[in-house]
């Protein structure tokens, strides 16, 4: 079943942030569940992403991409690929040696990024890396050349796990030891705890490298204007602004030449969040040949050179005194980064160390994050970024503290999570937590899934002979930190337009933005155009990214439009002799309200030139979504499989704009859960080389492979943003694998399997069976 329990829909909503709003409509459609006004353009096929953007004359460019995972090049021959007709130019390193860097976001106290690598020089560093770039009339003839360039490396052993990034030899000479990132967080006498603790558990978990697999690949398309000397990029991208700064950057060249547009994106999970070597390239040939240039990758460049996520290697230890209280955390958390960093590398590391420990009261922590270099792809954000990752050690945490104590899995959460008259609160890694109920959600959750019967019902069966399990998990998610821009205009014609300074990849933000400004004016969704994506209309931002659109893009449009509104009532009850207090709106403008049949049109209050507010809107304080999950599995004896029978989850998102997208945001979170729970993972041999390099051999999970679904929610509007938004696009990311993990190992614990690794594929099941004896 997807959707909330009959009986319990009529959940409390939080106070309405628009009620402030002095001639507000009766109807206003913020909390309405409207269909995405974009799918209509978007199911016509008339969307516009980048590979559709028309550009004549555009020369194409195709990247030769090293097949060694590490070594000295010894031979890069071009000559051939040269004269092959129609082949314009072969860019090598030597040619971009004097293009700048890549900025890295330095949110932890050691991050040591190695030098950008546009194209290889000297060395290659993982397979896939491009080493020469070819540009041709076609991308036929590009391909063909590409295949003329001689490549010959006297090859090193590759780096490609943790563990070798911390004993080999160092990638880089100014990177010791591999170690790019570092942080530690240490708060009260961690040690003093644990040596006196009643109980002390541990936990130690691999997290599988994933690929983000968005429908629509990374691509790239750029041209120089002479007469005007601007370039203009379009790029499929979450950050169009952010790249546009970087591409200043990188080429040397002023912001202002450079229009970034990211028009319709289909997709990106967190992988189109930085720049990539070919996306620069991209630009500068385009600069360098004063021809456009356009480039879309493959899937299997996608796999191959994209960025990954997760593959973090975590352990921890949790002291329980005798009554099931926690009193004490240490955690160490170890990620993969491959042989660069994008811009928001660090971040998942970061997140992860930062969010310990969720929801729970503990004061006394110890938590170690490190980042190693690696001769593989890049690893950076995706969907989750960190948070799946401390709330996956946590709640395996639980689960050991509640076996060691005898307490139900249930019961000890209760007891240990932070009460809702403590929040906000201060964790032991400085993070505030903001709002919520957090007993109260675990407490929701349990009662729509009928946790006592399932506990009844898993008894039953097992004395069947039945392999079943049930599992548990409490989540926080962070929604951003920062600022977003928005501008919200009343033109001539009297129609109302809003720019945003984030973007969209597909989320549905389009029609939530338009419900934002429509509330304000009384208007409805549909009255409201909403622009994005374009770095020359749309106002600077930072973009769209760790859930943060709605709660801080969301606000600034909240804050734009009700300066906006306020002038246009002002001018309205000059027109109409009144003052604003007998105004009302309608959708086609103010009337008084004590004579309804005077009324002041938006054209007769935009004028001739029309009407523009703008603001800039930075949060109080981060914003933190919340829920619980609960998963039931059975698993078959014979053959291992693995089986998810239902998933329940209670999220709290704050104010909700549109609740049919919220809907949207858990599921797809939940399918990628599923994915990464149960059969994603980005593998190399030994001797660095892919062997999921198609989508023959990564799985991800197929509509099929979904599994029954019980939503339901809580509403505890933010205090941090006047919207009172949360974000929610990961949760599902981050409750889902937990839970199943948890149901899974509780199914297993008969047998004495005590620790699985994800994906739990049917073959590592089998085998945990049949190496415990079983």
């Amino acid at each position: 079943m997807i959707g909330p329990d009959p009986q319990l829909q009529a959940t409390e909503r939080g106070p309405d942030p628009i009620t402030d709003t002095p001639a507000a409509s009766d109807d206003a459609p913020i909390g309405q569940a409207i269909k995405r006004q974009e799918d209509e353009r978007l199911l016509r096929g008339a969307g516009r992403y980048t590979d559709d953007v028309t550009i004549e004359d555009a020369l194409h460019i195709i990247f030769v991409r090293s097949p060694f995972p590490c070594g000295r090049i010894t031979e890069l021959e071009c000559g051939e690929a040269r004269s092959l007709p129609g082949v314009l130019a072969v860019y090598c390193g030597a040619d971009v040696v004097d293009l700048g860097e890549l900025p890295v976001n330095p949110l932890l106290a050691e991050v040591n990024a190695p030098r950008y690598p546009l194209l290889a020089r000297g060395k290659v560093m993982a397979v896939g890396e491009p080493v020469a770039a070819v540009i041709a009339t076609s991308s036929m003839i590009a391909q063909d050349a590409a295949e003329l360039v001689i490549l010959e490396v006297d090859e090193d052993s590759a780096i490609m796990s943790i563990a070798d990034s911390k004993i080999g030899g160092d990638l880089f000479k100014d990177i010791p030891g591999n170690r790019a990132l570092h942080q530690v967080w240490q708060s009260g006498e961690t040690e003093k705890i644990f040596d006196e603790a009643p109980f002390v558990v541990e936990a130690r978990l691999t997290h599988p490298r994933l690929s983000p697999t968005s429908i629509e690949p990374r691509t790239t398309a750029a041209s120089w204007d002479e007469r005007a000397e601007s370039l203009t990029v379009w790029l499929s991208s979450q950050t169009p602004h952010r790249a546009r700064k970087d591409l200043a950057t990188i080429m040397g060249l002023s912001p202002d030449s450079i229009r970034v547009v990211s028009p319709d994106v289909g997709g990106a999970f967190g992988m189109k969040a930085s720049l990539y070597p070919e996306d620069i390239m991209v630009a500068w040939a385009a600069w360098q040949l004063k021809q456009p240039v356009r480039w879309t990758a493959a899937r299997s460049e996608d796999l191959l050179s994209g960025t990954h996520g997760r593959g973090a290697e975590t352990a921890g230890k949790l002291a329980i005194n005798s009554e099931g209280s926690f009193l004490g955390l240490s955690a160490q958390i170890d990620v993969p980064l491959g042989h660069w960093l994008p811009h928001s590398g660090a971040v998942p590391a970061w997140n992860s160390g930062r969010i310990l420990p969720g929801p729970y009261d503990i004061d006394s922590a110890d938590i170690e994050v490190a980042g190693f270099l690696t001769n593989s792809a890049p690893v950076g954000i995706y969907r989750g970024a960190g948070r799946p990752e401390a709330a996956a050690l946590m709640e395996r945490l639980v689960e050991e503290a509640a076996r060691a104590t005898g307490i139900d899995p249930l019961e000890i959460r209760l007891r240990n999570l932070l009460p809702a008259s403590r929040l906000p609160h201060e964790g032991p890694t400085g993070t505030k937590l903001d709002s919520g109920d957090y007993r109260a959600c675990l407490e929701r959750l349990c009662n729509i899934a009928g946790y006592p019967a399932l506990r009844r019902n898993q008894d039953s069966r097992r004395q069947q002979g039945e392999i079943c399990g049930i599992g548990l998990a409490c989540y926080v998610e962070p929604c951003g930190q920062g600022w977003e821009s928005a501008r919200v205009t009343l033109a001539s014609d009297g129609s109302i337009s809003a720019a945003t300074g984030t973007s969209s990849q597909g989320h549905g933000r389009e029609t939530a933005f338009a419900q934002i400004v429509a509330s304000v004016f009384g208007l409805a969704a549909e009255d409201v155009a909403i622009r994005h994506g374009d770095t020359s209309t749309a106002p600077k931002g930072i973009g769209a990214l760790a859930s943060r659109s709605t709660a801080i893009g969301g606000s600034a449009l909240l804050c734009a439009a009700r300066e906006l509104r306020d002038e246009t009532c002002n001018i309205a009850a000059i027109q109409l002799d009144t003052h604003s207090e007998n105004l009302r709106l309608t959708r086609a403008g103010f009337c008084r309200k004590d004579a309804p049949d005077r009324t002041a049109t938006w054209t007769a209050i935009a004028g001739p030139a029309g009407l523009q507010k703008d603001s800039v809107y930075s949060v109080e304080g981060e914003a933190w979504g919340y829920g619980a999950y609960l998963a039931v599995v059975a698993i078959d004896a014979e053959t291992g499989v693995l089986t998810v029978e239902h998933i329940y989850c209670v999220d709290d998102a704050g104010t909700i704009v549109n609740p049919l997208l919220v809907e949207g945001q858990i599921l797809g979170g939940i399918a990628q859960g599923l994915g990464e729970a149960l059969m994603e993972q980005i593998v190399y041999d030994k001797n660095g080389q892919l062997l999921t390099g198609s989508l023959t051999d990564y799985a991800v999970p197929r509509a099929s492979d979904m599994v029954p679904v019980t939503l339901d929610k809580l509403i505890t509007p933010s205090p941090f943003n006047i919207l009172g938004a949360k974000g929610v696009g990961e949760a599902g990311t981050i409750g889902t694998p937990a839970a199943i993990l948890n149901a899974t190992l509780d199914a297993l614990s008969p047998f004495g399997v005590t620790r699985l690794d994800m994906p739990l594929t049917s073959e590592k099941i089998w085998r945990a069976l049949h190496d415990a004896g079983n």
